[in-house]
């Protein structure tokens, strides 16, 4: 089944993805953290490479997520539901 468009959500549904987002949104923060923290290790202990490539690639995805979050929650401005 397709995703509906997030214009066409009912409030109810657009406030049940806020909620999900949400706690997407405190994972990939946690997750985001520990891989800057992998890489920073790998920089200081010269060992850049794979293991300094694959978190790059992780936190570049983990963040694109959060464009849904910030469209979500302008849209539950917009609504004057937030």
């Amino acid at each position: 089944m397709k995703e509906k468009a997030l214009h066409n959500l009912s409030d109810q549904e657009l406030l049940d993805k806020a909620k999900a987002l949400k706690s997407y949104t405190t994972i990939n923060t946690f997750l985001i953290g520990i891989m800057i923290g992998v890489v920073i290790y790998s920089v200081f202990a010269h060992t850049i490479g794979l293991v300094t490539l694959i978190p790059l690639v992780l936190i570049y995805k983990l963040a694109d997520r959060s464009k849904e979050y910030k469209e979500v929650n302008r849209l539950l401005h917009a609504r004057r539901l937030k």
